[in-house]
């Protein structure tokens, strides 16, 4: 039980960074630290990185689920 908590719990946390990074290019928010300005194209790999991990983690406890029936 306790692998398919995290598993949820991942899922969940990439799923909304993906969406924070998706909100970020529709919005074409800069996103500073000092003096160091974040490109768009970073928001990109970071949406399509974060959502296939998420993806990767629904998959996982779906297949965790069903070796358990």
């Amino acid at each position: 039980m306790r692998e398919q908590k995290y598993l949820l719990i991942s899922a969940t946390i990439f799923a909304l960074v993906a969406l924070l990074h998706l909100a970020r290019l529709v919005t074409n928010l800069p996103v500073q630290f000092g003096t160091i300005t974040f490109p768009i194209w970073g928001s990109w790999l970071g949406a399509i990185f974060a959502a296939i991990l998420s993806i990767w983690a629904i998959r996982l406890m779906s297949q965790w689920h069903q070796s358990q029936t």
